[in-house]
């Protein structure tokens, strides 16, 4: 019976290992489903496994141990068909040619590229396409590797710190074009520094620590595993022991007088405080995806519940 590809991810890590010399584990046993048509983010501080899942999962190295598929079949199968781009942080400027002379190359080599003009549009470059490569910014730089990445018409992106070097502005025009291509029903991988992108364009958030998978799942829920709302007020020189002892409460810290509190039941938590007479200066705010990473990678007082 023929195997219906159709129905098969569009990444799939299977115990996926690599370690580098005797003691670097960089990608330490990831099982990890990326649907077809799904945006994903990765995350992770620096050495956290990001990068090298990436080039495990391009086919640019291969895993120790486990294996690692695009859309049911090998990465080098799926990128030798153009159905993979990629936009990575590495790679010089192409000296002495234009963008369109680039993007037009890098197109010929794809079995059904999408028109060079459109791609220049996408990448917001329509006016730079007679431009010498070698002569443009840093962040004209990136939206031309955006171009590059996206000629080809893949079904799957993967992007490397896409706007490392972009302003706010050319970051928000970034993310506008990517919505585009994804609306299309494409696939798109994603790793970035900056927490507010995987937030506002990811259907899902994987986070990486040494080589593993931390949690994954969606804003919402990373934000509630790591408590539901912070509850904030002034100790007025108190003691801080019995902070971890409140209802609700996942995790706290103290800075200078003021404790924060992460709390799955807020009400319960601050009901907690009024008996105690600790209500001096109280505010309770919705945790942030920053609040969450932070718990989920700088070891919390209590573990986390993964999100799967």
């Amino acid at each position: 019976m023929t195997k219906d590809l159709r129905n098969e991810p569009a990444i799939a890590f299977r115990a996926a290992t690599r370690t580098f010399g005797t003691a670097v584990r960089a990608v330490d046993g990831i099982d990890l489903t990326v649907r077809r048509g799904e945006t994903v983010a990765l995350l992770g501080r620096n050495g956290a496994g990001k990068s090298t899942a990436i080039a495990l999962l391009l086919g640019l190295d291969e895993p120790d141990s486990g294996r690692v598929e695009l859309f049911g079949g090998t990465p080098d199968r799926a990128v030798a068909a153009g159905r993979v781009g990629a936009m990575l942080q590495e790679g010089r400027p192409v000296p002495r040619v234009t963008v369109h002379e680039l993007v037009a190359f890098v197109a010929r080599t794809y079995p059904a590229p999408m028109p060079v003009a459109e791609a220049l549009a996408l990448a917001g470059l329509g006016e730079l396409a007679g431009r010498r490569v070698d002569e443009l910014s840093g962040g004209q730089t990136q939206r031309v590797r955006f171009a590059v990445a996206l000629v080809g018409n893949p079904e799957l992106i993967v992007l490397d710190e896409p706007t490392a070097a972009l302003d706010v502005e050319a970051r928000q025009e970034f993310w506008h074009s990517m919505r585009g291509y994804a609306r299309r029903g494409n696939t798109v991988l994603f790793s970035t520094h900056y927490l507010e992108e995987a937030d506002a364009y990811a259907d899902r958030i994987v986070v990486l620590d040494s080589g593993r998978i931390l949690a994954a799942g969606t804003s919402e829920e990373l934000k509630r595993a790591a408590g539901g709302n912070l509850v904030s007020f002034d100790l007025a020189g108190g003691p801080t022991e019995w902070l971890g002892l409140l209802p609700g409460v996942t995790s706290y810290e103290v800075r200078g007088d003021r404790a924060r509190l992460r709390t799955g039941d807020s009400d319960g938590t601050v009901r907690a405080l009024a008996e105690r007479d600790a209500v001096r200066r109280l505010e309770v705010t919705p945790v942030s995806l920053d609040d969450a990473f932070l718990a989920l990678t700088q070891s919390p007082l209590t573990t986390l519940e993964t999100v799967r």
